[in-house]
């Protein structure tokens, strides 16, 4: 029996259990990143920079994890972000996502091009999802979106401005998943032949296979060109930030701007009425040669952290890189790839069970750091190089 069908702990053994039961092509599109993926390799390694402070002889017998964000309680700074297709990767993947981060205690974010609608996603837990959205061409469909949001609860608006154009992801071509016609499509065939396990728990009971917050605009999955086509032609590589002021007016609730890797524009997003910014180059999946999402952080909180709230996602892949992230001044990170390997491994229980791990890893580098609460990991608890 292999380790891994044992006991996955960490986001590296949901990774390689992901990878055994998903098509080649869902596997890849969760797992790659732009051009030779080294800005998504550098999300990773520059977390491994950054050296815990160890103190000892203080009391730390009661350690708090918990924090709160735009009035929210949750058990550790912590939040899933949106990934598109997620329903794709086990049966209504979205749901599943949402009702991990509930038992886990911590928020939930649908994406625009999730399998779930958002009214799905909502209806399976208590506190609503936040809910992440692109500036497409068509405002009607923009202002659609929002008041659908808007009427299951939803009161944090993710948007994401970092896909004026997608970045080349070369998996998707090589495996099939984009482009190569006949062939790519015989690739694609043969490899959900070789997992009769997804076929069944996903491709037959998983369905229907649709975008459902833009079903009427795009329909099912099973033409993933139609759907680029779809992107193509909709997001809008025109937006500024007088579009984001435009936003505002139509939302009243959070704002938080993500893929945010610069003070400008982390002052240009606090001037448009964001509440918060996520520091974000997109999982290394779109402008192949950026910055890491951990270097920029800094940055970003000295030129507008006491305006806005700051987050940070990319490469967080255990609890400690949580702590790294909150000593550089966030506010709270995301994780998207790890809650994805987790769900597509062993569905809400594995989405659960990771989160269990990322607490008790925050937890206890507090402990061995001598500090008890979650305010109190600062600049002053790390080394830098």
């Amino acid at each position: 029996m292999g380790t891994y069908n044992v006991m996955p702990v960490t986001a590296g053994d949901y990774r390689r259990l992901a990878e055994k039961r998903l098509p080649r092509f869902l596997f890849d599109y969760v797992d790659g990143g732009a051009g030779d993926e080294q800005s998504m390799r550098a999300n990773e390694q520059d977390f491994f920079r950054i050296k815990l402070r160890q103190r000892v002889m203080r009391d730390v017998s009661h350690v708090d994890t918990g924090t709160a964000l735009f009035g929210q309680a949750m058990s550790m700074p912590l939040i899933l972000a949106p990934v598109g297709l997620a329903g794709m990767m086990g049966r209504r993947g979205e749901v599943q996502g949402a009702r991990g981060a509930a038992a886990g205690g911590v928020p939930f974010t649908t994406s625009t091009v999730g399998i779930c609608a958002i009214e799905e996603v909502n209806a399976a837990v208590e506190i609503p999802a936040w809910f992440q959205l692109y500036m497409l061409r068509d405002r009607d469909l923009v202002q659609a979106l929002l008041a659908r949001a808007q009427a299951c609860g939803c009161t944090t608006l993710v948007f994401t401005v970092d896909l004026a154009v997608t970045g080349p992801r070369h998996r998707d071509t090589r495996n099939g998943m984009l482009g190569g016609e006949l062939k790519g499509r015989l690739a694609k065939a043969w490899q959900i032949m070789t997992r009769p396990r997804w076929v069944l728990d996903v491709g037959l009971r998983g369905k229907p296979h649709d975008f459902g917050n833009l079903r009427e605009a795009v329909g099912g999955v099973e033409d993933l060109q139609m759907f680029k086509a779809f992107i193509d032609s909709q997001f809008d590589p025109g937006v500024t930030w007088a579009d984001i002021a435009w936003l505002r007016s139509q939302w009243q609730g959070n704002i938080l701007i993500k893929g945010v890797m610069s003070a400008e524009d982390a002052c240009a997003a606090a001037d448009a009425g964001a509440d918060g910014v996520i520091v974000s180059n997109h999982g290394g999946r779109q402008l192949e040669g950026v910055a890491s999402s951990i270097s920029k952080l800094p940055e970003v909180v000295a030129a507008a952290g006491d305006r806005v709230e700051v987050l940070m996602d990319g490469g967080v892949r255990n609890g400690t890189d949580v702590v790294r992230a909150l000593a550089l001044g966030a506010k709270a990170v995301l994780i998207g790839r790890p809650w994805v390997w987790a769900m597509a491994a062993r569905g809400e229980t594995g989405v659960a069970s990771l989160l269990q791990v990322f607490q008790q890893e925050i937890s206890r580098s507090m402990a061995m750091m001598g500090v008890t609460r979650i305010d109190e990991i600062t600049s002053e608890t790390i080394d830098l190089p």
